[in-house]
């Protein structure tokens, strides 16, 4: 398998579409397959509106199509609806090639929360986008199951892994911040809501990883707050195992990989009961999941950290890599 991945996320992006993407990279020579990345990397570009972290590629479909020629891909894989995929997408219909795509963000959430586009318009225009793939990707049950409910269709899921040997329990605690530390790590941006977590009565600190358009907004309400800006390998490794409980406030994330970091550091979550969190908590005993945010949080400070770590253990880059391949395979095979 010589296997293209069209993607409008890629580094300097931090998040979690770019992580799972390296990770598949990486695993790829165990299962017999190549990846050829096309990224923003190949095109000009200039900053998203309202998010200027993220750029827009200037890409005609007219271009891909030498791009394809030299490529000469085996498999095509469309990881995002931004300017490249949708590019992709259009060569690819028009040099009749079969291709996959994954459902990684919840596009008409973020949009509604920016704009007054309905959420009704984004997801009609989605389920366009991903219809005429063999197989749409998506990483949990309860994503699959409400994607079904809005009328998308050829479903496969793509679960995700973690790096157990980065993120792990650690005797040091490099934050010198009063206890307990109630930590959150992701983009800080309007969508991830966190209001929620930063307006609750929690006792010791509350830490922020990640950058983001309301960083500084959120810094000026919130001055008892450590923002510690966007962190990533051994530096954010050790804040996780520094801290005491993860919250993740977030409504509409569509899994959270930051989720499973945290648990192989031995942090339990505190959560909204929502997809993500549903999926990757479950029963397993290690986060509280409760619409009162701040009874979670505190409640979830008794839970064992040897719980946590077991659990995080459990999700493995391999074994998402393993599906990940093993779906576009079934999907061009017609199994």
């Amino acid at each position: 398998m010589r296997l293209l991945i069209a993607t409008d996320a890629w580094r300097p992006q931090i998040n979690g579409v770019v992580r799972s993407l390296e990770y598949m990279a990486a695993e790829a020579p165990r299962f017999g397959a190549e990846v050829v990345f096309l990224t923003p990397e190949r095109f000009h570009s200039f900053p998203m509106p309202t998010y200027p972290e993220i750029r827009l590629s200037l890409v005609r479909p007219g271009s891909l199509a030498g791009i394809l020629e030299e490529i000469r891909p085996t498999h095509v894989h469309i990881a995002t609806e931004g300017p490249i995929g949708l590019a992709a997408r259009l060569a690819c219909a028009r040099q009749g090639r079969a291709f996959t795509t994954s459902y990684h963000t919840r596009f008409p959430e973020y949009v509604a929360a920016r704009t007054k586009i309905p959420e009704a318009w984004s997801y009609g225009a989605l389920k366009r986008f991903h219809q005429a793939a063999r197989a749409m990707m998506v990483s949990t049950p309860s994503l699959e199951r409400e994607l079904t409910g809005r009328g998308f269709r050829n479903i496969m899921r793509w679960t995700r892994g973690v790096d157990t040997a980065l993120f792990r329990p650690r005797n040091e605690r490099i934050l010198d911040s009063s206890a307990p530390i109630f930590l959150s790590v992701g983009r800080v941006a309007i969508e991830k809501n966190l209001d929620a977590f930063l307006s609750l009565d929690l006792p010791g600190t509350k830490v922020v990883v990640g950058d983001g358009p309301a960083r500084a907004e959120l810094e000026r309400r919130y001055p008892d707050a450590r923002f510690l800006g966007a962190l990533t390998g051994e530096d954010l490794a050790r804040v996780y195992a520094s801290s005491d409980v993860f919250v993740f406030p977030s409504l509409t994330d569509t899994f959270g990989i930051v989720l499973i970091e945290a648990l192989a550091s031995g942090l339990p979550v505190a959560a909204f009961p929502v997809t993500g969190p549903l999926d990757v908590i479950g029963a397993s005993g290690c986060g509280v999941l409760e619409a009162d945010l701040r009874a979670a949080a505190l409640a979830a400070l008794d839970i064992p950290k040897d719980r946590c770590r077991a659990h995080g253990e459990t999700f493995t880059w391999h074994e998402s890599a393993r599906q990940f391949f093993s779906n576009i395979e079934k999907a061009h095979s017609g199994r």
